[in-house]
């Protein structure tokens, strides 16, 4: 006790109050315990280890953005409705394509808390009170969407049996709360 109230004193005269200086006895165990895991290894399983730990970093980075990639989950404020991209196979689109060829897709994403109308206002109020009292129980959304409002041209490719396919309205060009 009469150490931490020592520390907390040099703390507070050195500038605020910092934390108190931890023992790294527990991490060179840990360490030296990984090590001993990782020599068993093989350097191509060490190699796989590695590319999926970068592959997950590399994922959660970009879902992210650099800028909050290493920030907390509290810390994030929800982003506005803007144009995203991502890149991706033709079949990974969903449309029953099956194509190994890789597009730009972008898409429109974020809150649109701030456009709201009248008529989300009250769709919200109707939620709450009114319908329930005239017996309906339908599903009403009671506030804009970020939804694509132009669409690029339309994109061709080729699937994997050699055809040529030309689709439409997949890629946003500009987005808004609608």
């Amino acid at each position: 006790m009469k150490l931490w109230k020592e520390s907390a004193a040099l703390s507070w005269q050195t500038g605020g109050p910092h934390r108190r200086i931890r023992s790294a006895d527990d991490m060179n165990s840990l360490l030296s315990e990984f090590s001993m895991m990782f020599q068993s290894f093989t350097e191509g399983e060490l190699q796989h280890v590695v590319g999926t730990l970068l592959d997950r970093k590399r994922r959660k980075s970009r879902r992210l953005g650099e800028s909050q990639a290493r920030r907390t989950k509290r810390a994030r404020r929800p982003k506005p409705c803007s144009l995203r991209e991502l890149e991706l196979t033709v079949s990974e689109l969903g449309l029953g394509y099956e194509s190994d060829e890789t597009v730009l897709l972008r898409y429109c994403s974020g809150k649109c808390t701030a456009h709201r109308r009248n008529y989300d206002i009250t769709m919200e109020h109707m939620m709450k009170t009114g319908f329930r009292k005239k017996g309906r129980k339908d599903k009403v959304s009671n506030g804009p969407c970020c939804r694509p409002t132009a669409f690029e041209k339309d994109f061709s490719f080729l699937d994997n049996k050699s055809r040529y396919h030309t689709i439409q309205n997949v890629s946003a060009k500009n987005c808004g709360c609608v």
